[in-house]
């Protein structure tokens, strides 16, 4: 049997949520640069660079920075908890994907605030 101790949220329904929420963020951010971008056939490099100065951008790109880490942390805590069945291989495999998750978001977070 699999607990929910190394699950994201505090039960199923709650992981669910924040899976669907996560999406979402996801889909609007995807659609907003898909947007820009069309809408900015000859986007220099000043425009791309200015767009991500300002700090409503900043967040709305660390918000979908943070989604993309809960979302995939969710899928694939899933996936493993469901597939792999020895436990030493789960959580090696479950570490590993928090490991680097954790870089990335790390590493965006410098990328975006300069840090």
């Amino acid at each position: 049997m699999v607990t929910q101790i190394t699950s994201f949220g505090r039960s199923g329904l709650y992981d669910w949520m924040m899976q669907r929420v996560s999406a979402l963020v996801l889909a609007v951010y995807s659609i907003f640069i898909i947007g820009y971008l069309l809408l900015n056939p000859d986007l220099t490099y000043e425009q791309w660079s200015g767009l991500f100065e300002t700090t409503s951008m900043r967040i709305f790109s660390l918000l979908a920075l943070l989604s993309v880490g809960i979302h995939s942390w969710i899928g694939l805590w899933s996936v493993s908890t469901d597939y792999i069945k020895a436990t030493g291989v789960r959580f090696f495999f479950q570490s590993l994907c928090g490991l680097v998750m954790f870089i990335y978001v790390v590493w965006g977070v410098q990328v975006l605030w300069g840090l």
